[in-house]
């Protein structure tokens, strides 16, 4: 099997594991397609930015709801 395809199967076997409820397993499949993509030199978009995207910007309001509760003394 060359890279390429690898790399397709490890993108794929991380959005099966994350659909599963295995976080751990997506998260190895992810970082097997990241060092894919950096190894063969591919420069393909992480399809998975969506996902930390979505992560970043819930913490982020998590955050600004924290702090507003403790201006206000919660």
């Amino acid at each position: 099997m060359d890279l390429e395809m690898e790399l397709c199967e490890a993108e794929a076997k991380a959005w099966r594991s994350l659909a599963s409820y295995k976080f751990m397993m997506f998260g190895y499949w992810a970082a097997i397609w990241v060092h894919l993509n950096r190894i063969g030199e591919f420069n393909h978009p992480n399809p998975f930015k969506p996902l930390v995207d979505l992560a970043q910007n819930i913490v982020a309001e998590r955050v600004e709801q924290a702090s507003t509760l403790v201006k206000h003394g919660g």
